[in-house]
């Protein structure tokens, strides 16, 4: 079976398969295989096609010669007891029992020892026939090595974010703070939101208040609930006490709710002043056990007496405009409406 044969039985199948349009068109298979392979090697695929019953190569593309150093003579008739260690051979060959035995296309990977180096591969690989085995080689040794440096840098971050949270507890010991977001409790923020009121009524000026809310977890760290949980409360505990003034106030007043007063800022200032804290936490590393977390933020913001001239429907206003972020999808600030006819 010559490769061009070989693929085009790949190509058939179903009404509908490319084997069909290419015949509709007038197209020969070949022309198309040749097409196929042409558009492959540029991409960084290698193709081969190997034979069951002799365990030797039938084709082999260039890239796959030069691979494995094969510059003047071709794969062809070459088998992997000649390319590989005993180790190698053993685990191509279970890949592609498995592939036989499902008649499916399958991907695995690989690590083979080349020119004294190694060298990571990821192989696709589908049966034509009973008797051969087409396979498409992509090398990964440059994206592993990136991982493994990404992973590396990954647990430092993790290490540093760990021994700066034990220091603060240390230094906040005894300070009314919550443990875990370095932020004032619920109690703190209600004798500050009274005062807040008291203050702009006397002085005729606004403030805002936002609630914000962490977005669920993604699906990737489920598994590490309680851990990453705790991550990123630390996570925007920081976030909040280097991105609020001296006269704000920033409280956790729930298990995954908090609070900012905003102290003389009214509802537009307050919206562009928390969009960029939400993009500041999209861009922020939080890791645990070497994942990254993605700091994802629910808010809801309103104003003080444009949005609610009380306290209770301050409070009510931004909760509704929270559950509308989250509503949407999460990850977005929300501004609570103004009713009409309001006044200052």
């Amino acid at each position: 079976m010559d490769i061009q044969s070989a693929i085009a039985q790949g190509m058939a199948g179903r009404p509908g398969s490319l084997q069909d349009w290419l015949q509709s068109q007038g197209l020969s298979d070949g022309g198309a295989a040749g097409a196929l392979l042409s558009l492959a090697e540029p991409l960084g695929g290698f193709l081969a096609v190997k034979s069951l019953a002799t365990g030797r190569y039938v084709y082999a593309s260039a890239g796959l010669d030069r691979l494995f150093e094969r510059t003047e003579s071709s794969l062809v008739g070459s088998s992997d007891v000649d390319l590989m260690r005993g180790d190698e051979v053993q685990a191509m060959r279970r890949v592609e029992q498995a592939v036989m035995a499902q008649r499916n296309v399958v991907v695995s990977e690989h690590r083979l020892e080349l020119g004294g180096r190694r060298r990571d591969f990821m192989v696709t690989r589908v049966p034509l026939g009973a008797d051969h085995i087409m396979s498409m080689w992509s090398e990964r040794t440059e994206e592993k090595h990136r991982e493994s440096h990404l992973q590396r840098a990954l647990q430092q971050i993790e290490q540093q974010q760990k021994s700066m949270e034990m220091l603060r507890r240390e230094s906040e010991k005894g300070s009314g703070r919550d443990d875990t977001s370095g932020l004032y409790l619920r109690a703190q923020f209600d004798d500050q939101l009274l005062r807040e009121i008291d203050l702009s009524t006397r002085e005729h000026r606004e403030f805002a208040l936002v609630l914000i809310s962490l977005d669920p977890l993604p699906a990737e760290v489920q598994h590490l609930r309680d851990e990453a949980q705790q991550r990123m409360l630390e996570g925007l505990g920081r976030m909040l006490r280097a991105n609020t003034r001296a006269m704000d106030a920033a409280c956790r007043v729930g298990e995954q709710l908090f609070a900012v007063l905003l102290s003389g800022v009214g509802l537009a200032t307050a919206h562009a002043r928390m969009e960029q804290l939400r993009r500041q936490c999209v861009t922020q590393i939080i890791v645990v056990q070497g994942l990254d977390l993605h700091l994802s933020l629910s808010m809801g913001v309103a104003s003080f007496p444009h949005t609610a001239s009380r306290q209770e429907d301050l409070l009510e206003a931004a909760q509704s405009a929270i559950q509308e972020a989250q509503r949407r999808g999460g990850n977005q600030v929300v501004l609570a409406p103004i009713p009409f006819g309001s006044q200052p």
